[in-house]
């Protein structure tokens, strides 16, 4: 099995807009975006649940996932080379 794919909340939201216009179908939709009907069906199920808040995981935690560990990084990165200047310069002063 490969990996599962994943579409953005826009991506799916379309899907579903296109699948409503009038002359349109859940399989010639699903044949154009190459996804099946059945995941087209599951998207319709969801809104029709949740609403606005059909699709919560869009990515947006991922990316302020991504930003929070790349502020840390940066910050271990100056904690360490402070580091290794004390280090350096108590050695120097040890001699």
């Amino acid at each position: 099995m490969g990996r599962r794919k994943r579409y953005s909340e826009e991506f799916k939201r379309e899907a579903l807009r296109k699948a409503d216009e009038p002359g349109m179908t859940d399989v010639v939709v699903a044949e154009d975006l190459g996804i099946s009907t059945r995941q087209l069906r599951r998207w319709r199920d969801a809104v029709n649940e949740h609403g606005e808040k059909a699709f919560p995981g869009t990515g947006r935690a991922r990316d302020e996932e991504m930003m929070r560990l790349k502020r840390e990084n940066a910050k271990l990165w100056q904690e360490r080379d402070f580091l290794k200047e004390a280090a350096a310069y108590f050695a120097k002063e040890s001699k």
